[in-house]
């Protein structure tokens, strides 16, 4: 089996880079999705994954995160996480230590600190000034506080796995979790057919289920392309208030096919294996 990451947006090249070379090196596709999004975790200019992220309404960063292997089914996630920069790694701890699938908040937090994880203030000086402004001003979202990071491995093995990581909507209210730390929304993935993520406006992913509905749509026999847009396709036309928002799919087969469609135009999705490492544009539904 020829490995091969996954991931959403223009900032998941840089990402991909430590999951490739796990997977290159033999490593299995769980430790290649939670090493590769710490990049986007830990990076203050991506603006909507973890440190350097937006703040909600009281502006304290707030993040989400999860991963689901495909072996077992199995699943960890935690929201409305704060002060931990890489909440994917706590997601794990989640999966792999505990008897549950979701912690939130303070519980999140507590189990966190049990694991040794390392607290630091996620809120930048550039995230405090937009949302100072935004306060005063009420002023409209910026326009990349919806780009969550969605990363999916397929490993030399043939095992794949999933993770979804980010500071969720840009000043919303306290406690406003959406699509990504929830299991078949955010992100899915299945060693009998494959594995999807979700970035964009979580409401609305939420509603159709979208990444567990990408994969079904592969076990029908769709490939990973028409599968994603499948999904965006079911998600204008069921909810039509969703077409004013950007909601976009990637998708990778058990067979290493990939693909990626979104609502609305400009998504792109980054694609690292041993031929290539580079953006994609995905296909779109709405115009402006």
């Amino acid at each position: 089996m020829n490995p091969i990451v996954v991931s959403t947006w223009a900032f998941g090249l840089k990402a991909n880079v430590p999951a490739w070379k796990t997977l290159n090196a033999g490593g299995c596709a769980l430790d290649a999705v939670v090493e590769g999004v710490a990049v986007a975790e830990r990076d203050p200019e991506v603006k909507s994954v973890g440190y350097g992220g937006y703040p909600n309404a009281e502006g304290m960063v707030e993040v989400d995160a999860a991963v689901m292997d495909g072996r077992s089914l199995g699943y960890g996630a935690v929201a409305g996480l704060r002060n931990i920069d890489t909440p994917t790694a706590v997601a794990r701890r989640v999966m792999e230590k505990t008897d549950h699938v979701l912690l939130v908040e303070g519980g999140a937090l507590a189990f966190a600190r049990s694991e040794g994880f390392q607290e630091r203030n996620l809120l930048t000086d550039h995230a405090r000034n937009a949302w100072e402004t935004w306060k005063a001003e009420k002023a409209g979202r910026p326009k990349d506080a919806h780009d969550t990071i969605g990363m999916l491995a397929l490993d030399a093995s043939g095992n794949l796995a999933a993770a979804c990581t980010t500071s969720g909507i840009a000043f919303k209210l306290p406690g406003r979790v959406g699509d990504s730390p929830i299991i078949g929304c955010g992100l899915y993935a299945d060693n009998e057919v494959g594995a999807a993520a979700a970035t964009g406006h979580g409401e609305e992913i939420d509603r159709i289920c979208g990444s567990f509905y990408v994969v079904e749509q592969m076990r029908r026999g769709c490939t990973p392309q028409q599968a994603c847009e499948a999904a965006v396709q079911r998600l204008i036309a069921r909810v039509p208030a969703s077409r004013r928002h950007q909601m976009a799919f990637i998708a990778l087969g058990r067979n290493g096919d990939s693909g990626g469609a979104a609502a609305r135009k400009g998504f792109s999705y980054a694609v690292t294996n041993g031929v290539e490492n580079q953006c994609h544009t995905g296909k779109h539904f709405v115009e402006e």
